[in-house]
C-alpha cells in the first residue's frame, strides 16, 4: 500500500472503468471528490453504489459527461438524478448484491472506500458499512481507500489488510452521523401498537427512523430479545444498556447484534468500535432469507409509501418517480414470516404530511411493488393493527380501512365496493 494523495490515488482510475462507492456512514468523499475533480481527462466512467452521504459531484453538470450513476439503492442525494437520463436504478434485493460482484455480473475495476487505521497485524476494518462493500473489496481489480482514525473496527468479516489495497490517502474527520428525531404523538401511538406485537425472547429487525425509535422505546419491559438486522441505529442503544436486548435465545450468532451496516450518532459508534457483541457481516449472510428464518420470532419491521386495498406494498417510488430503493425489505419480510412464531410487520402513519392516505384503492400508475400481497402479514397505524395472513382480497380491504384515518374511510369504503362489485 502506497500512502499518497487524493489526486494520485484515483489516478488508477480509467475511462470505461467501472467504480464502487462505499456507502451509508462510510462514504469516501474526499476520494469521491477526487475523482470527480479528474472529469476533464476521463469518459464513460460508471459508478455503482447503493445509499451514500455527502455530495454526489457525479450526478451533476458538467461532471454527467464523465460519469453516470447505476445506484443498487437511492438516497436523497442523488435522487433527482436518478429520475432523469442521466443516471440509472438497479432494482434488486440487498441480499443479492453481492451475487453482482461475485458472479461478474457488474465486474469491478476499481472499489473506492473509507476504512479504519491497520492493526499491529496490518489488518483494516470496512467500519460501520460492511453490506456490500465486502464483496465489492474481494472482486475487485483494485482497491483505492482512504484511512481514518474515526472509523470505528468492527468485529466480523468486514476487515482488509493494506496488502491488498493499491494506494491510500490519511483523512481526519468524524464519519458521517444521524442524530435521533423527535418522535411525534402518532409515531408514539404507532410504536405501541407494534410493541404490543413483539414477544419475549423475539429476533429484531428494523431500520432507522421515528417509526423503529418510537417501537423501541416501548419494549422496556421486554425480556431476552435479540438483533439480527440489515441495519441498526442508536434506538437499541437504552435497551441493551439495560438488559432487554441480550440476544440469548437466538439460534444465529447466540447473544450476538448481527447487522451489515449502521448510522446513528458517535456514542453508536463508540459503542461498535471494537465491540465483539456486534458481529458485522455482508449483505449476503445478514439478509439470506434461509439463514434469518432460523432464529426465532423473527420480527421485522419495515415501512411503505403506500399499501393498496388488497395489501400490495409500495415502498420504494411515489408513482413512477424513484424515491429509494428495494433494499432488504422482502428479505426480512420473507425471513419473519418463515420464522418459528416470526411476525412481518409494515408500520405507517395512516397519511402524509399533507393528509393523503397511505392506505389507497390502487397504487399509482407507474408504482413498484416493493413486497406483493402474499407476503404481507401485519399492517400496523395509528389506529391499530389487523393482520391480512390468510385473508380473502374483501377481508383485507376490510381490514385496511379499519385502520385508515377516519377522513378517509368513506371514500375507501366505496373503492372497495366497486372493486368487489358489492360483495
Amino acid at each position: 500500500m502506497k500512502i499518497t494523495t487524493a489526486a494520485e490515488a484515483v489516478g488508477i482510475v480509467k475511462s470505461g472503468d467501472r467504480v464502487f462507492f462505499q456507502g451509508a456512514a462510510m462514504t469516501p468523499n474526499e476520494l469521491i471528490d477526487a475523482l470527480c475533480d479528474r472529469h476533464n481527462e476521463l469518459k464513460d466512467v460508471e459508478i455503482i453504489s447503493i445509499h451514500t452521504e455527502g455530495g454526489a459531484k457525479y450526478t451533476e453538470e458538467p461532471y454527467i459527461n464523465s460519469f453516470r450513476l447505476n445506484s443498487c439503492f437511492v438516497g436523497a442525494n442523488v435522487r433527482k438524478s436518478v429520475n432523469t437520463p442521466n443516471a440509472g436504478y438497479i432494482p434488486i434485493f440487498l441480499s443479492e448484491i453481492p451475487w453482482l460482484f461475485k458472479r461478474n455480473i457488474l465486474p469491478l475495476d476499481v472499489a473506492v472506500v473509507q476504512v479504519s487505521s491497520p492493526d499491529k497485524h496490518g489488518y483494516c476494518s470496512l467500519g460501520v458499512s460492511v453490506d456490500v462493500a465486502l464483496p465489492a473489496i474481494r472482486t475487485a481489480k483494485k482497491i483505492i481507500a482512504q484511512i481514518n482514525p474515526y472509523v470505528p473496527r468492527t468485529h466480523g468479516t468486514g476487515i482488509i489488510h493494506i496488502d491488498d489495497i493499491a494506494y491510500a490517502i490519511e483523512v481526519n474527520r468524524p464519519i458521517h452521523e444521524h442524530e435521533i428525531g423527535e418522535i411525534s404523538d402518532v409515531e408514539h401511538e404507532i410504536g405501541a401498537h407494534v410493541a404490543s406485537l413483539i414477544e419475549d425472547g423475539a429476533t429484531l429487525q428494523m431500520g432507522i427512523g421515528n417509526i423503529p425509535n418510537a417501537v423501541l422505546t416501548n419494549l422496556n419491559n421486554h425480556k431476552r430479545l435479540g438483533i439480527h438486522t440489515e441495519m441498526f441505529s442508536d434506538g437499541v442503544l437504552p435497551l441493551i444498556e439495560s438488559g432487554v436486548i441480550t440476544g440469548e435465545d437466538k439460534a444465529v450468532k447466540h447473544g450476538k447484534i448481527v447487522s451489515c451496516f449502521a448510522v446513528g450518532s458517535r456514542k453508536l459508534y463508540d459503542f461498535i468500535d471494537d465491540n465483539p457483541v456486534c458481529d458485522f457481516r455482508d449483505s449476503g449472510y445478514t439478509n439470506d432469507t434461509a439463514r434469518i428464518r432460523r432464529n426465532p420470532k423473527v420480527t421485522a419491521i419495515n415501512s411503505a409509501i403506500e399499501i393498496d386495498l388488497t395489501g400490495q406494498v409500495c415502498a420504494d417510488t411515489i408513482g413512477s418517480y424513484q424515491f429509494s430503493g428495494v433494499g432488504g425489505q422482502m428479505d426480512f419480510i420473507r425471513g419473519a414470516s418463515l420464522s418459528l412464531g416470526g411476525k412481518p410487520i409494515f408500520a405507517i402513519s395512516s397519511v402524509t404530511k399533507k393528509g393523503v392516505s397511505k392506505i389507497v384503492p390502487f397504487l399509482k400508475e407507474g408504482a413498484g411493488v416493493t413486497t406483493t400481497r402474499a407476503h404481507v402479514h401485519y399492517v400496523a397505524t395509528e389506529y391499530g393493527v389487523v393482520n391480512l395472513y390468510g385473508k380473502t382480497l374483501q377481508q383485507r380491504a376490510k381490514a385496511l380501512i379499519s385502520i385508515a384515518h377516519p377522513n378517509h374511510r368513506e371514500l375507501l369504503e366505496k373503492a372497495a365496493y366497486d372493486r368487489f362489485n358489492g360483495r
